[in-house]
């Protein structure tokens, strides 16, 4: 299995008003951190908050109801364009240059 690109990290871009921007930039250099560190810090904050709010766990679970059944229904709908049956995969694609190569050999 390959290596995710970026060690699995995403970038994250966000807008802040002027006056947020200059309090964050403060807070964080008060506590002798960078912003992408301090951002870090939020987001996990952030999370954790969440996840110990009384409905979330329920809101997820419905969530991941949605998720399974949207998947079962592209499921279906990939299957139905090939009768139900099992779907066909090719063997090994060839290109244009093989086979002439092939029919002139």
């Amino acid at each position: 299995m390959t290596e995710p690109r970026n060690g699995g990290v995403k970038t994250l871009g966000i807008k802040l008003p002027d006056a947020l921007h200059a309090q964050f930039t403060l807070v964080a250099q008060l506590d002798g951190i960078n912003l992408g560190d301090a951002a870090l810090r939020a987001v996990e904050h952030y999370v954790q908050a969440k996840r110990s709010e009384p409905d979330f766990a329920e809101r997820a679970r419905k969530a991941l109801e949605d998720i399974e059944r949207e998947a079962a229904a592209r499921r279906g709908a990939i299957e139905g364009l090939f009768g139900g049956g099992e779907i066909a995969t090719p063997s090994k694609p060839t290109s244009t240059r093989s086979r002439k190569a092939s029919a002139e050999g």
